[in-house]
């Protein structure tokens, strides 16, 4: 390990190699912050140019692009509520009301020590455990998954509000709806498409997300008649950028950092979940860790829902280098564009890569904290002047948010028929808005309802249409005695309100 950890500091330190970092976090940090527009996009317009660069230095800068979209995708997130990537969606659930509170510098400045902890953390546990690392994710069958898919879904009770349980299952229902629209996986059997070969391929994640936070944030404003600039305006620009964060706050950020980061690394080294699961699994996680006081400031501006899901998409950003490296098997769609690349140059992923070629497995590593570091330099200063974007007027925001919303969403598809989908949808999310139902419940179903109907259907095609796969592997029935554990302590709590309630009277 010590020879690989020399090899990787030599290849990584090379001054080619350090302006490709530099330059690639850079891009990242820039694509990340424009709504509509993620990593993945970026590393496929990238390939070609890294074709004549030599293997480990084209995926050092992909790397590069790649965690820093995920690092600047907050900025767009906390400032207009319009997630730049997927992986910050649970970002703009508490960033998004710390800047509508006059605290936008402070908010980038949380997600930035968040981002730069969580990453920093992972690559070390990426440098340390990742041979080891690769036996575990090989344990993880579809039962396994399917259940990880289902705790994912009982974190719904983290997004509800007081007295809002129903409301956010219903969410929840609509967004396996929606993500049941398309072609099935398995058999290639249409449904609910209603003969539109648009419809095909099912509904975009990023349309889905640009339509209820970004463009019906827009529609929100306009129709409540608010100015979501009024309290930037009220402050001065030097108080509106401020970063410095105080004890209670910082205290806060230590004891939610570690925890996040070892959830978003274990999340990102299973292949296929990715940084978004993360994130909102952190979120969910974070919010039953805290005690019933700080549980009430989640979705209004907490630092503990700031940092967490902030922490975790870094984290699994690294850690989905893992399957990546040790088996070939890529853990997310933008590790997946990386395997291509891979492939390109000639070299095949998987057990042997760190003997067969070191300086690529351990300067990929070693051009991660390198990497994290570059992004706090290039980010803290720059955010007083970032964070002054709040006081644009109303009647530039607006315009603004929707011009994103719709440019980002047409240069995905460069097709009419996903604008007219956006908008519909984002004008029911708008109603539904109005009326106090969530919309993260609905992303959160969305993101995991084809993940979990694709291994609950592997899963009953193994066990012979039985339901004993649920407790049949060991793994799946700790994953499914946690799930009836967290269910069982939510109710049991709800049951404990109301006698002390009836008692109280």
């Amino acid at each position: 390990m010590i020879e690989g950890i020399l090899i990787g500091l030599e290849t990584a330190f090379s001054l080619k190699n350090l302006m490709m970092v530099m330059i690639g976090c850079f891009a990242g940090t820039i694509i990340g912050m424009l709504p509509g527009l993620g990593p993945m996009t970026a590393i496929a317009l990238m390939i070609p140019i890294t074709y004549g660069f030599e293997p480990s230095t084209g995926l050092i800068l992909m790397a590069g692009v790649y965690y820093g979209a995920v690092f600047g995708g907050s900025t767009s997130s906390i400032l207009i509520n319009a997630p730049g990537i997927p992986g910050t969606v649970a970002t703009s659930f508490d960033g998004y009301p710390m800047a509508q509170q006059g605290k936008a510098g402070k908010a980038l400045a949380i997600a930035a020590y968040s981002s730069f902890a969580g990453g920093t953390i992972a690559a070390i546990f990426l440098l340390i455990a990742a041979p080891s690392l690769s036996k575990v994710s090989l344990a993880f069958r579809s039962p396994d998954y399917f259940g990880l898919m289902i705790l994912g879904l009982t974190a719904v009770s983290a997004f509800s509000a007081k007295g809002h349980f129903l409301k956010a299952m219903m969410m929840v229902v609509l967004g396996l709806m929606l993500a049941s629209v398309g072609q099935d996986t398995l058999s290639d059997i249409p449904r609910f498409t209603f003969n539109n070969m648009n419809l095909s391929d099912g509904i975009s994640f990023v349309l889905v997300v640009m339509a209820t936070f970004a463009m019906s944030e827009a529609l929100t404003i306009i129709f409540k008649a608010n100015d979501p600039t009024r309290v930037a305006k009220q402050i001065s620009l030097s108080q509106l950028g401020s970063i410095k964060l105080d004890k209670e706050e910082t205290k806060k950020m230590v004891t939610t950092i570690p925890r996040s980061s070892v959830l978003g690394f274990i999340i990102g080294v299973l292949p296929g979940a990715g940084s978004t699961i993360a994130s909102f699994l952190a979120y969910g996680m974070e919010r039953n860790f805290v005690n019933d006081d700080e549980k009430q400031k989640f979705g209004k501006g907490s630092v503990n829902g700031l940092a967490a899901p902030e922490t975790a998409n870094n984290a699994a950003c690294s850690g989905s280098f893992v399957p990546l490296l040790t088996l070939g098997i890529p853990g997310s769609g933008t590790t997946a564009v990386m395997l291509g690349a891979l492939l390109g140059f000639g070299i095949q992923p998987g057990p042997r890569l760190y003997q067969t070629n070191p300086e690529i497995f351990w300067s990929v590593i070693m051009s991660m904290y390198i990497g994290m570091v570059i992004l706090l330099i290039l980010n803290l200063p720059l955010i007083p002047y970032i964070a002054r974007v709040l006081a644009t007027p109303r009647t530039f925001l607006i315009p603004l948010i929707l011009f994103f919303s719709v440019t980002g969403i047409y240069l995905m598809s460069f097709n009419n028929f996903d604008i007219y989908m956006m908008i519909g949808i984002a004008l029911v999310a708008t109603i539904l808005r109005l009326y106090d139902f969530p919309m993260p419940p609905l992303i959160l179903a969305f993101v995991l309802g084809g993940l979990m109907e694709e291994n609950l259907r592997r899963s009953l095609l193994i066990s012979d249409g039985s339901w004993s796969f649920l407790w049949d592997r060991p793994l799946t029935l700790i994953i499914m005695i946690t799930i009836f554990f967290i269910v069982g302590w939510q109710v049991y709590k709800s049951f404990l309100k109301k006698s002390s309630k009836l008692l109280q009277k």
